[in-house]
């Protein structure tokens, strides 16, 4: 199963239904994924205790190969995101 942002403002929207809408918690969602992934665009590591911390690594640049042709191709340098999982989710997926 895949759990979408749309179905995490439907879970909130059923425990919150009467005070705040669904499109409130909507607008609160994206401005939260907004502001981790504005976080990790600045190269800062964003942190939740308990749960994990993510961060951002530049990838050096280095030469790889077609496997159909064998041709060398140049892999320019890059950022790509990291997670590491904090000591009570490893807990909880080890029990599962």
């Amino acid at each position: 199963m895949t759990l979408t942002k749309y179905s995490i403002v439907e879970k909130i929207s059923k425990e919150f239904k009467p005070r705040i809408s669904r499109t409130d918690i909507l607008k609160i969602v994206q401005a939260f994924l907004d502001e981790v992934s504005g976080a990790m665009l600045n190269g800062n590591r964003v942190e939740f205790r308990d749960f994990g911390v993510f961060k951002t690594k530049l990838r050096k640049p280095k030469i790889g190969r077609n496997p159909k042709t064998n041709v060398p191709v140049h892999i320019p340098p890059r950022l790509v995101v990291l997670f590491k999982p904090g000591k009570n989710l490893k807990a909880k997926i080890a029990k599962k």
